[in-house]
């Protein structure tokens, strides 16, 4: 392999993984490297991404990308972005952002931009009302899809009411409803998310602008008790230890969090008991249709697939309850801050005018904050939960006929796969006959699993191809936590003092605690009170930590990520962005979280 001069190795020079060298076989052929893209710097979204991609969920790249860039690009015409080109290494996701460059066709998108981006500013709540109508019809026409059961006779209605359609034809309509429907739901998705990144991007700039001191921080802070949907599961959680408590059923609930356990204990406790789980089924519906992920991976199950995780939080809740204490996020002194903070730096503005500005782009803000968390219940978490499930049952299918051992086996087909062998399996029953080689898929299956297995091994770059001079996209950073110092601290790590470790000030205050490293949800029981969760990254499910912990600390992320906004509400400390905390960082060593300069310090 030839060396590169840049920092980072460019696409083309990445080997495939020993063990692993047919892993391309997996995914479409343009998802692969391109000799081209030698020349375009990109980045490992490992935020989104974490794990190899199964064959399958590689439709989770596919759709949100196309689906973002389509807005971006086609629809609203962002003035100086465009969409996102992505290709897959080694079954990891790299991505690259396409810019504007020409001064006269910026000029021409503005025109288009701020006609129809100011449509839906305008109407931004009556929009709003009418988005989650579709995306909820969506997700109750997603749930109803029924895959056939393709029986040996069929049933006499269809003669005896002519119908005219036999149960094989419904096998293809009902799997392609289902893709579509998934896809339709990332149209839904960016179909107002990136304008309401767009308006807190152009009121972060006018801050940074007017106010050369301030901090990211800061002015996240000035959108901050703002409450969203993203929290209602674990305000049900609350809910559910509060009425064990005051019921007196409290002591049915274990850390192991086992359901057949708990639940069977539950149910022993006679009125109350039945008074209890009738609560639980009326918080499941939909709350509990939350990803223990992200919503990009069909291993990432939801807490009404398996009640263990959040069956797991509740004795942690009845404890504080017990004690007395407050389960509440603090958020009407994050309010008080929020006004604080307001007005100080309103009225270092010199003119009206300025003030006029200032206070429209923060009342923008204030009115799309909460739809940019509120649509990933919707979409990543409900939604998601719902297809991915229903992917299962044709995998249920598959097997039942033998063309597969088992349903999971069915996420190591791509989709375009999966079609294809529903149209050999409506072929045979049609004919009456065995699928034509019927166990092709098996060998295939599981090899693919082994190489998964392989990638998972691999160490990914966190960039690839020659480095920009600079980077100036505040969505980067503040998702993200990319900049150009981002870049330098990848290229040349500085770990002379390797006691401390840099990343965003994401939330205020200094604590000092034991270090909990946390890769999955799966693991909370490991987390004691007051320890200091460090991890890659943190999801919507994770909340219930936020109670126990007392700081927290990420790899990857900006002062927008979900970390940092959850740290924000819970009022706790967080430094995100680290790059290498769960590399550098072992459980049980003492720490110290500075949550106001973004340092973490290593203390023994």
């Amino acid at each position: 392999m030839s060396e590169s001069k840049n920092p980072f190795p460019l696409p083309s020079e990445i080997e495939s993984v020993p063990g692993a060298e047919n892993w391309g076989d997996m995914y479409a052929y343009y998802t692969r490297v391109q000799p081209e893209d030698d020349d375009r710097f990109w980045f490992y979204n490992s935020m989104h991404f974490s794990e190899p991609m199964s064959a399958f969920d590689m439709i989770t790249a596919e759709a949100a990308y196309y689906a973002m860039g389509a807005y971006v690009t086609r629809v609203f015409a962002f003035p100086t972005a465009m969409g996102i080109d992505y290709r897959c290494i080694n079954g990891r996701i790299y991505i690259t952002a396409n810019t504007v460059q020409d001064p006269e066709e910026i000029e021409k998108r503005l025109a288009i931009f701020q006609e129809r981006a100011g449509h839906y500013y305008e109407n931004w709540n009556d929009i709003y009302g009418q988005w989650e109508k579709r995306m909820g019809d969506l997700i109750k026409e997603m749930t109803a899809i029924k895959i056939p059961e393709l029986p040996n006779i069929e049933d006499e209605a269809v003669v005896k009411e002519a119908r005219g359609i036999a149960q094989n034809h419904y096998v293809r309509q009902a799997y392609n409803e289902v893709i579509e429907k998934y896809q339709i739901m990332w149209q839904h998705h960016f179909e107002m998310l990136m304008l309401g990144y767009g308006a807190y991007v152009v009121f972060f700039q006018f801050c940074k602008q007017a106010f050369p001191e301030i901090t990211d921080q800061t002015v996240a802070r000035m959108v901050a008790g703002i409450d969203v949907l993203m929290f209602r599961p674990d305000d049900e959680l609350k809910k559910l230890a509060k009425l064990a408590v005051e019921l007196g059923i409290d002591d049915a609930f274990t850390d192991d969090g086992n359901p057949d356990v708990i639940l069977a204990a539950v149910e022993a406790k006679g009125d109350a008991g039945k008074q209890w789980m009738d609560a639980l089924a009326e918080s499941r519906d939909p709350w509990f249709n939350i990803s223990i992920g992200d919503g990009f991976y069909h291993f990432e199950r939801s807490w009404n697939d398996d009640l263990s995780v959040p069956l797991s939080a509740l004795p942690h809740y009845i404890g504080l309850i017990k004690k007395g204490e407050n389960l509440e996020r603090p958020t009407e002194e994050l309010k008080a801050e929020r006004e604080r903070i307001i007005s100080e730096y309103r009225e270092l503005l010199g003119t009206d005018e300025e003030k006029a500005a200032f206070d429209q782009m923060l009342a923008v803000s204030h009115l799309v904050f909460p739809y940019v968390e509120d649509h990933k219940f919707y979409c990543e978490h409900w939604l998601t939960t719902c297809f991915f499930n229903k992917i299962r049952e044709f995998g249920q299918l598959l097997a039942r006929h033998d063309m597969l051992d088992d349903a999971e086996d069915i996420f190591h087909l791509h989709h375009t796969e999966v079609d294809l062998t529903l149209g050999n399996l409506m072929n045979a029953w049609a004919a009456g006959s065995k699928p034509v080689n019927q166990d092709y898929w098996k060998p295939i299956v599981k090899e693919r699993r082994r190489m998964i297995e392989v990638l998972k091994e691999w160490q990914a770059p966190p960039a690839i191809g020659p480095m920009p001079e600079n980077i100036e996209d505040p969505a980067l950073q503040m998702l993200w936590g990319i900049t150009t110092e981002t870049l330098h601290t990848w290229a040349a790590p500085d770990i002379e003092d390797d006691s401390q470790l840099k990343g965003y000030a994401a939330s205020p205050g200094i604590v000092e605690g034991t270090a909990k490293v946390l890769r999955s949800i799966n693991d909370f029981g490991e987390i004691s009170e007051g320890d200091i969760l460090v991890a890659p990254v943190t999801h919507p499910s994770w909340s219930p930590l936020f109670s126990k912990i007392s700081a927290a600390v990420s790899d990857i992320g900006g002062t927008m990520s979900h970390m940092a906004i959850v740290a924000r509400e819970y009022g706790m400390p967080a430094v995100v962005g680290t790059g290498q905390a769960t590399k550098r960082i072992q459980n049980g060593q003492k720490l110290r979280v500075d949550g106001d300069r973004g340092v973490v310090t290593i203390l023994e």
